[in-house]
């Protein structure tokens, strides 16, 4: 069998090594608490200027695109997540589906979507740590609350957040996840009162024009501006379910608890996003918005709310972090199943015998993310990650389609209904977006999987274990 066609037999994917294999310790609320932590963010506290700056008032539409394409992968992955619950994500599905060399492609490029998401966030994250320092008048250098494309040398509150959620996560899974379900709810609670304090002061002229940049998606001096465009930058705000699925194998009960963490968080945080976009936009001027590296905050304080101002930076700046833990969480167990397969180090592998988890990939994973989040700027991180996921979520919906061929009379727990529509349109709409981002995020992209794809022709393909199989 070719490398490019070698493929997992769908029952080994199902077997446990007890020498390698992540213990089932999260229940259902865990798992919705993983999802909306991982999808409620930087998305809605900060992403939500950089859309407005992008397409305007249209930004709400721009939330409703990205919204959909989510869903349709959602199903997607809940089918998968459901028939394999085991850890890898797409990963995983790609190598039953599609070979291993595909399957490769996207577990490097899941590498880079959850590696550059909780760099993003960690950006993000800063920018309010960097807010309440100020008004709070205490001394700190400017130097170190921005990386050099703002003016400073390195943005020391994104380093430092990146390596305690890692140290959370490597000394304990049930233990983060109890945490970053605290901290989901202290991030909603603040939006509830955002949205309480906002809407009595809606203005519908803030509306108008609405969509000053335009419905598609336009280069205007090097920046894509426009309503897809924006959705394109904001689908950044919606995911984070597929983050969920990365803890299908932790699950104590996958048929149960992996339905409702990755649906049930999809509609939660769909409806949060409408409400508290059309607050923000409705109480301030969009291009106010997109000037603030705080927006909510911002409009807490122009409405004279300055207590509320402080409050929900507060709580960004505690709870902002269940992003970067349920992103960081999914990476470092992608990392863990390719280790696992051989087509990396497969020391990256190792159970820690005290705390049960990936403990070294892990640490390596906060070193990378806290190294992007010091030095880069959110808006280019954001795209970034946006084109892997991209990628990632057309993989899954390709997956679920072949396999309705392949293996038809497969136990699922959860079926996605009318597959041959949700699929083709999660596609389609992942694709549109795809190309609606900056043509400089595009060559970044492809110039990683050149990467990537070098690394497996130089390194990966002669030491998976698939291919130690063959040769036997």
């Amino acid at each position: 069998m070719t490398f490019w066609n070698r493929r997992k037999p769908l029952d080994s994917v199902m077997v446990r090594h007890a020498d390698s294999a992540l213990q089932p310790t999260l229940g259902w609320p865990h798992l919705i608490g993983l999802g909306v932590g991982g999808i409620v963010g930087t998305g809605i506290y900060t992403l939500t200027g950089v859309g407005a700056g992008l397409a305007g008032p249209a930004v709400i539409l721009s939330f409703v695109v990205a919204g959909l394409v989510c869903a349709c992968a959602a199903l997607a992955y809940t089918e998968m997540a459901t028939m394999m619950p085991m850890a890898g994500s797409a990963y995983t599905y790609s190598y039953v589906a599609l070979g291993e060399l595909l399957a490769w492609i996207v577990g490097w490029t899941l590498i880079l979507e959850y590696t550059v998401v909780c760099s993003a966030v960690a950006v993000g994250w800063s920018g309010y740590v960097a807010g309440f320092i100020q008004a709070a008048d205490w001394v700190f250098p400017q130097a170190l609350l921005a990386g050099p494309h703002a003016g400073g040398m390195t943005n020391l509150p994104a380093i430092v957040i990146s390596l305690a959620v890692a140290g959370l996560l490597a000394v304990g899974t049930r233990e983060s996840a109890t945490v970053n379900l605290i901290l989901v709810i202290m991030k909603l609670v603040a939006l509830a009162t955002f949205i309480a304090l906002a809407l009595p002061a809606f203005d519908a002229g803030n509306f108008e024009p609405f969509a000053p940049y335009g419905y598609g998606a336009t280069e205007v001096n090097g920046t894509r501006q426009g309503m897809m465009a924006a959705a394109a930058v904001i689908f950044f705000a919606f995911y984070g379910f597929d983050a969920v699925s990365t803890a299908a194998e932790e699950a104590r009960n996958p048929a149960r608890d992996l339905k409702i963490g990755i649906v049930g968080s999809m509609l939660v945080c769909t409806l949060l996003y409408m409400v508290v976009a059309a607050a923000a936009l409705g109480s301030a001027h969009y291009r106010a918005l997109a000037d603030s590296s705080e927006p909510l905050a911002m409009v807490m304080r122009n409405l004279n709310h300055p207590l509320a101002a402080t409050l929900i930076g507060g709580a960004a700046v505690l709870a902002l972090p269940t992003v970067i833990m349920a992103f960081m969480y999914g990476q470092s167990r992608v990392f863990f199943v390719m280790a696992r397969d051989g087509l990396l180090p497969q020391r990256l592998s190792a159970i820690h015998p005290r705390f049960g988890t990936p403990f070294l990939m892990t640490l390596v994973t906060g070193l990378i993310v806290a190294t992007i989040a010091g030095f880069l700027p959110l808006k280019e991180i954001a795209e970034l990650a946006n084109a892997g996921t991209l990628v990632a979520f057309i993989a899954v919906a390709i997956c679920m389609l072949v396999m309705r061929v392949r293996a038809p009379d497969q136990p699922r727990t959860f079926r996605t209904p009318l597959p041959w529509i949700i699929g083709p349109l999660g596609m389609a709409g992942c694709a549109y977006l795809f190309v609606s981002l900056p043509f400089a995020t595009l060559w970044r992209f492809f110039a990683w999987n050149v990467l990537g794809l070098l690394v497996y022709l130089l390194y990966a393909r002669r030491r998976s274990l698939a291919h130690a199989e063959t040769e036997l």
